[in-house]
């Protein structure tokens, strides 16, 4: 996450185009890819996916998203999940994670949530809403907790202003869903485009970075 700066966070009932779409992003650079419990039967997708990746993407980390409570996460877990990440802070989940050495990363809103949960073993925190709480709040954070390891999830925009507004503010990495993905771009299964959105993304925070 550190390293590419970009976690694409993505859904689809359909086995198929998730792992055309998995496959696009990397063959694109990425390196960390998490795949969200949204739909019915997603871990059925999950599971013949994470078997997919292990073979087809060996450098892959993938990991689940939208879990909001222990046993779904004990459940991803068993399904080859390589991390988990929550829209919220549950310190079940992380009892369930920690036992299984499996990073669990809470999502949070407010310095009081970040604090509770680097208490639990989060080593990266997820500011959630990220379009609500703006760069402002993440920069505000990391001034008394500068040792934060802050991803953000919402808002977040495939775009140089937008991304080096989050990464000035102190960012580790984010994560970008429907703007990694336009609605019309996997429906036309257009997945040399999903690649070079992402080559796009990377090299933008590379650049900021640097």
């Amino acid at each position: 996450m550190e390293k590419t700066g970009i976690v694409p966070v993505f859904y689809n009932g359909s086995a198929e185009i998730s792992k055309n779409v998995l496959k696009a992003c990397y063959d694109g650079g990425v390196r960390v890819f998490e795949f969200t419990n949204r739909g019915s039967f997603a871990h059925e997708v999950f599971g013949e996916l994470s078997k997919w990746s292990a073979e087809n993407c060996p450098e892959m980390i993938l990991g689940i998203g939208s879990v909001i409570d222990a046993p779904t996460a004990a459940l991803y877990i068993q399904l080859g999940a390589k991390f988990i990440v929550s829209p919220l802070f549950n310190p079940d989940i992380a009892k369930v994670a920690n036992r299984r050495l499996i990073p669990y990363i809470a999502g949070c809103g407010s310095v009081s949530e970040v604090g509770a949960a680097q208490e639990v073993g989060c080593d990266v925190c997820k500011v959630f809403p990220g379009d609500v709480l703006g760069a402002n709040f993440v920069k505000s954070l990391k001034a008394p907790m500068p040792w934060s390891n802050i991803m953000v999830t919402g808002g977040v925009k495939p775009e140089r202003d937008n991304l080096k507004s989050w990464f000035d503010a102190g960012v580790m990495c984010v994560g970008m869903g429907s703007n990694l993905f336009p609605k019309e771009v996997v429906e036309a299964k257009n997945w040399g485009k999903i690649t070079e959105l992402c080559q796009y993304t990377l090299n933008i925070i590379a650049e900021i970075k640097k």
